[in-house]
């Protein structure tokens, strides 16, 4: 399959389609998108919408063919896949929010992932992980969740948990006592039904608070807040 618009686009009927979770592809390999497009198609909650041999046409499909959720190669010609999250999350307005991006690297962890992920990247896989392990990353990254890879793990902590601005702290003022609690139990990884068990709420009032501590803490998602979290000594590395 070329780059380009995937041949699974329209396919079945538009009900099923809207209740699909829209996948980008980029990658500069045509027989590794192939594989990848395959395994992604073979399930019925999701689609490969299109396939981009370069971050350049990604960021251009990206405006025009909008989806939830992109797999995003980190060394390709023209535009990497850094540079491709950080524009297309700089064109993206209210109307037309960016996808989420989960970042496919043969490399095991280096600058170039903790670049992507600090440039908006919720997920980061190893290009040899198993495919099912690939799909549940799709399905999760989409609920507003965040995938690392477990070999992974142990370097982001590292690397985030050194607090760097002590002045950001005074943004979690801005927080209720609830929203306190919410941003504790975020940080440590919980999903919002997890949450929602823990505390006895809804999942659409997690959901809701949640989206208001990003919005106070001006940060995109999920990920960013663990990230703000580690930086400012708010949670423990162990």
């Amino acid at each position: 399959m070329s780059a380009g618009m995937s041949a699974g686009t329209g396919a079945g009927t538009n009900a099923e389609a809207s209740r699909r979770i829209r996948v980008g592809l980029a990658d500069d390999q045509p027989l590794f998108r192939s594989g990848i497009a395959m395994i992604v198609n073979s399930q019925p909650d999701l689609c490969v919408e299109w396939e981009a041999a370069d971050g350049l046409e990604a960021v251009d499909l990206i405006a025009s063919h909008p989806v939830d959720v992109v797999l995003m190669d980190l060394e390709m010609p023209r535009l990497g896949g850094i540079e491709a999250i950080s524009r297309a999350i700089g064109s993206a307005n209210s109307s037309t929010a960016p996808p989420r991006f989960i970042v496919l690297t043969t490399f095991d962890l280096d600058d170039k992932t903790f670049r992507a992920i600090e440039a908006g990247a919720s997920g980061f896989l190893l290009k040899s992980t198993d495919p099912e392990f690939l799909l549940a990353a799709i399905r999760t990254v989409n609920a507003g969740n965040a995938v690392i890879a477990p070999s992974a793990t142990a370097g982001l902590i590292r690397r985030f948990a050194a607090p760097r601005d002590e002045s950001s702290r005074s943004s979690l003022d801005a927080l209720t006592p609830r929203e306190h609690d919410l941003f504790d139990l975020v940080a440590t990884g919980l999903s919002n039904a997890e949450i929602a068990r823990k505390l006895q709420l809804s999942d659409a009032t997690v959901k809701t608070h949640v989206s208001r501590i990003l919005t106070k803490l001006e940060l995109r998602d999920r990920v960013q807040l663990v990230i703000f979290a580690y930086r400012n000594g708010l949670i423990d590395r162990e």
